[in-house]
Order: structure tokens, then C-alpha cells, then sequence
């Protein structure tokens, strides 16, 4: 129950053959990286999320954790486990070397993320903060206030949190009540927060709370929220630890899974109050955080990836081994894979968790072109891109993490539902997934709001231009014409939802509301059917990993071949419900609820 073999191969054919690996380490800051390089650090991530982290899943979900003396207690074995992670020096992975970290690209650290997660999701949530906290104060924070925090951070000696939930507060942040309070050089912080992950635990020297508060004068709503960095343990000029800050762990949260991670309540300045510092400007605090959980929101997507690849692995070896029933042209009983409805929903799972990785490694390399592009061009057609495809990245991903763990029980049949299996566990850690960060209607209405409609569908109009190309091509290619009509009539039920939202939106106010989660849905999909179909192009084709690995190759392509003929036709579904109109949704009275 606690094995996990990573899915190298079909991860380093991502980032070798769909992500523009080449172009990638040609882009500024890569040049003494190499693709050995990189093959060595996949290969050693990996045998850290075997080796350390998958032993300890299982018996994390069963401890949990607790308060003791105002202090997280966490499960037997991650504190070395952590120790191990920093001796490694994962957590500086793709962190910037100005401040210690490796340098190496986006890409390489979604993979790595996703390895780990997929390992145990509870463990690897306290680094996955932490590098959202690093990117925060990187790009926000003075050069003061990076050189206090940014090095031990980018080591893993300190880890990181985001602080922005309050009981009165949740994804509504105009109602944030902790108060800031100017004193000197710093503030003070006095409030309390919520469902904080990893807000106290005893594995690192310190913790560093990115902190949204309001001054006294600031403007009502949003707009008057600040941020700033209060860590743990005071922190003198010179980065040395001091006394301990007047913040403390009030409770930990008892969940549906993720267990082993502490989801703290935080109290901030019950006595002369937790001393912070500022990140960016005043009353500008939620663009600083948008920063930090537009990072989480990506690797967040990993997260639903992660799980899934965890489920499907232990249904699938279930399958294999499990005799039941007998099969037409086989003597005797069989294992149940040899079942053709076992097998639909193994291909269920494995076709979407191929096309989730592909979707999930080629956005992040969107984010090393963002940051190291050539030109101001290049680099603003690449945030443009990453800006549409991170609310699709979170919530298809988390969405589909539902169904393909729910799967992976179904395939266990009864001892799916006892917890012995370790099935039930994934379905209960990925529960999560489409909740924090933001839910799915969250980011759905950012894709319609902020993503469509904002630029007139330019972006998304950008996206189906290179998904038509790639149909155009696969019509070209012998075998491979059913996968262009399907990808075709996906792309053309994408373009149609998207006209009807433009049109729709002046004249309807409850329209983008109503079509926002189908429409994400929908974008997932055919996203997740082009790059499968971008797949499907290079193992039949000249490639390297076409001349020398038949059998990947042949799976690869009748993995594609199973998406577009199974799941690609959920397109039309979606466009159907999207378009819909919002009469539907909204004419009910409320009490007939």
C-alpha cells in the first residue's frame, strides 16, 4: 500500500518532447543546465518521494497531528523526512541563485512537485507554501526585507505560510478584520486566522507568515488590505533567530483527509502583538498575495494530478492481481483487468492523468518563458497565456482528481471502502483540492471575468489557433484521422462557448456565472485532447522515443486514441450546458430549495 514508482518516463517525455525543454534551457539563467542534468535531478526527486516519503502516507493519514503547549505534535518520521528534504536541497529547486537557490526551470519543479505530492500530499503541502512564500517576498519585498528572510527560506531552514481566511472572512477578503498597527520600521499585527496549513509544526527553525491585515486609516473592501511577512521567532538584521513572536497555533482543524498536515487556527498579538514587516505597499496587499497564490493555485492543479496518479496506480495494480469472474476466450477465472468495463475505467483514469501532466508541465514552461524570455514581447505573450491557463490548470485538474480517484475505489469494489486498502484515503485527500486556493466557481469566474472577457477573448482566440494547427496535422498523419475529428469538434465547441460568452455577458449579468464552470470544464478537456493529440503526433512520428521505445510509443497512442473517443466527447456537453443561458440556474424561487 505505501509503494509509489514515479512515472519517469512519461514525465520525461513531457518535458523533453511537449514542453519545449530545448528552447527552454536556451532561455537566460539556464545556460549551465543540460538536459543530463536534468534527467539526474527527476531520477533523484523521484527516489526521495519512494524512498522517504511514500512509507510515511499511510501511517501520517492514521497519527495525524495535534496541539500540545500551544505546538503542533506532527507524525512519527516527518521531521527527518523534512531534514532529509533540506540536507537535499529540494527546496531551493527552481528558487532564484541571487539568493541561493538552484536556478533551475519551472518545469523541472512541477515535476519534481509532483512526485513528492503524489508521495504524500500532507508532507509535501509544508514546502509547497514555502516556495509560494519565496516567490511573494521575491518579487514584493524590499531588498531589506529578502536579504532578513529569502536565503533560509530558499534553504528550507524556514518555511513559509499564507494567512488570509478569517471565521468572518473566507473567500470574501474584503471582510479581513486582523488589524496592522504601524510601530517604527515594523507593525503590529493583532487577529486571528484560519485553516492556516502548516501554520506551526516543530521541523523547521522558523516559520514566516505572509500575513493580510488592515491599518486603521485604510479604504473599506479590498482595496484597504496589506501584507506582511511575521514570522515566528523574531528576526534581527543580520537573519539570526530572537525571542519568540506573540503568535501561536490555537488548534488544529480534525478534516477529512490530509491529516497529517496541521490546519492551524492562528492567534496574532494576544499581548503587545506579533511584530510583521511590509511586503510591497500599503492598502496593495492582495496583488502581493495574488503573487503567492497564483503559484499555489498552479502546483495546487499538480496536487489534483498527484493524487490521481496515486490512485490509478494502486487500482491498476489491484486489477492485475485480483481474480474474479471469468472473461470471453479465457479459461478458467481471470484478473479483473481482463473485464472491458474494469478496463474503461482504468483508461479513464491513465488517459486523463497523461493529458493532466502534459497540461500542467507545458503551462509552467509558460512561466519560465514569462520570467526569462528574450524580449518584453515574448515574455508578455507568455504571462498572458499563463494568466489563461492557471484557472484552468486548478480547477480541471482538481476536478477531474474527484472522478479518477472515486474510480480507483470503484475498481477495489468493496475493499475499496475500507480504509486497509489506501484507496479511500486518496479520494479523501483530494477532496480538498477544488476548495482551497479558491473553489471552482472561483476559478472559473476568473477565467470568464478576468480571462475571456477581459481582452475580448483574445488569449483563448491565441489557444484555439494552435489547436486547430495541431488538427490540421493529425489529418495528415494515417491512424490518426479519428483523433483529429474529435479534437476538431472539441476545438469548435470551445470557440462556440466563448462567442456565446462575449455576446451573452452586456446583456445578461448572471450569464458568466452560469456558464463559468462548464466553460473551465470544457477548456480542460480539449486542452488536455491537444496536448494528447500533440502526443500521439510524436510517437508516430521520426522522434527519438518513436525509434527506440515501441512500447511506450503504443501506448501513448491508444491512450490518445481512448481520450479522444472517450473523453473528448464530453466537449459537447459542456458547450451545451454553457450556453444554456442563465435562466436555468437563476429562475427557481429561493424557497424552493
Amino acid at each position: 500500500m505505501t509503494d509509489y514508482a514515479p512515472p519517469l518516463k512519461d514525465m520525461k517525455f513531457v518535458i523533453h518532447e511537449l514542453s519545449g525543454l530545448t528552447e527552454v534551457l536556451q532561455l537566460s539563467g539556464f545556460a549551465d543546465i543540460d538536459v543530463d542534468t536534468i534527467d539526474q535531478v527527476l531520477d533523484e526527486a523521484g527516489r526521495f518521494a519512494s524512498d522517504v516519503l511514500a512509507p510515511l502516507n499511510i501511517p501520517g493519514d492514521r497519527a495525524g497531528c495535534s496541539i500540545e503547549n500551544r505546538a503542533v505534535v506532527v507524525a512519527d518520521g516527518f521531521a527527518d523526512a523534512y531534514q532529509q528534504f533540506t540536507d537535499n536541497g529540494w527546496q531551493s529547486l527552481p528558487a532564484s541563485p541571487a539568493h541561493g537557490g538552484m536556478g533551475f526551470p519551472e518545469i523541472v519543479g512541477a515535476a519534481a512537485v509532483e512526485m513528492w505530492q503524489a508521495a504524500n500530499m500532507a508532507f509535501s503541502l509544508c514546502p509547497l507554501l514555502t516556495a509560494g512564500a519565496i516567490v511573494a517576498i521575491d518579487a514584493h519585498g524590499s531588498e531589506q526585507l529578502k536579504s532578513r528572510f529569502l536565503s533560509n527560506m530558499i534553504s528550507g531552514a524556514w518555511s513559509g505560510t499564507m494567512n488570509l481566511t478569517e471565521p468572518q472572512a473566507g473567500s470574501d477578503l474584503a471582510a479581513v478584520a486582523t488589524r496592522a498597527v504601524p510601530e517604527g520600521e515594523h507593525f503590529r499585527i493583532h487577529g486571528s486566522k484560519i485553516y492556516i496549513t502548516w501554520g506551526d509544526h516543530p521541523m523547521a527553525e522558523n516559520i514566516v507568515h505572509l500575513v493580510l491585515a488592515r491599518l486603521d486609516d485604510a479604504p473599506a473592501g479590498v482595496r484597504g488590505l496589506t501584507l506582511f511577512a511575521v514570522p515566528k521567532f523574531l528576526v534581527d538584521s543580520d537573519g539570526t533567530l530572537g525571542e519568540p513572536n506573540d503568535l501561536y497555533p490555537a488548534s488544529v482543524e480534525h478534516k477529512l483527509g490530509i491529516h497529517a498536515s496541521p490546519t492551524c487556527v492562528m492567534n496574532f498579538g494576544e499581548n503587545e502583538g506579533a511584530l510583521g514587516y511590509l511586503i510591497g505597499e500599503p492598502n496593495k496587499g492582495l496583488a502581493c498575495m495574488f503573487t503567492m497564490m497564483n503559484h499555489a493555485r498552479l502546483h495546487v492543479g499538480i496536487q489534483g494530478l498527484s493524487v490521481s496518479e496515486r490512485a490509478y496506480q494502486l487500482a491498476r495494480d489491484f486489477a492485475l492481481e485480483r481474480i474474479q469472474g471469468s472473461a470471453p476466450g479465457k479459461k478458467g477465472r481471470v484478473t479483473i483487468v481482463h473485464h472491458p468495463d474494469v478496463r474503461r475505467m482504468l483508461l479513464v483514469m491513465k488517459s486523463q492523468i497523461e493529458a493532466m501532466r502534459a497540461v500542467a508541465v507545458t503551462t509552467a514552461a509558460q512561466l519560465d518563458i514569462g520570467h526569462h524570455g528574450a524580449n518584453e514581447s515574448e515574455r508578455r505573450v507568455a504571462n498572458a497565456r499563463m494568466a489563461l491557463l492557471t484557472p484552468i490548470v486548478k480547477g480541471w485538474l482538481t476536478e477531474v482528481a474527484q472522478e479518477v480517484t472515486s474510480l480507483g475505489i470503484q475498481i477495489h469494489g468493496g475493499m475499496g471502502f475500507i480504509e486497509e486498502t489506501g484507496a479511500a484515503q486518496h479520494m479523501r485527500d483530494a477532496r480538498i483540492l477544488t476548495i482551497y486556493e479558491g473553489t471552482t466557481g472561483i476559478q472559473a469566474n476568473d477565467l470568464v471575468g478576468r480571462k475571456i472577457l477581459a481582452d475580448e477573448g483574445k488569449a483563448a482566440a491565441g489557444l484555439v489557433t494552435e489547436m486547430r494547427a495541431v488538427a490540421g496535422e493529425l489529418g495528415n498523419v494515417s491512424g490518426l484521422e479519428s483523433l483529429a475529428t474529435s479534437l476538431s469538434a472539441g476545438i469548435d465547441h470551445l470557440e462556440s462557448a466563448v462567442a456565446w460568452l462575449i455576446s451573452n455577458a452586456p446583456g445578461d449579468q448572471n450569464a458568466p456565472g452560469a456558464a463559468s464552470v462548464n466553460l473551465l470544464m470544457l477548456a480542460g478537456v480539449v486542452i488536455g485532447g491537444w496536448q494528447m493529440a500533440r502526443a500521439a503526433l510524436i510517437v508516430s512520428g521520426d522522434s527519438a522515443i518513436a525509434a527506440t521505445d515501441e512500447s511506450f510509443c503504443v501506448a501513448k497512442l491508444e491512450t490518445a486514441r481512448f481520450y479522444a473517443t472517450h473523453i473528448l466527447p464530453r466537449s459537447y456537453a459542456y458547450m451545451r450546458a454553457a450556453t444554456s443561458g442563465s435562466d436555468s440556474v437563476m429562475t427557481l424561487p429561493e424557497n424552493s430549495f
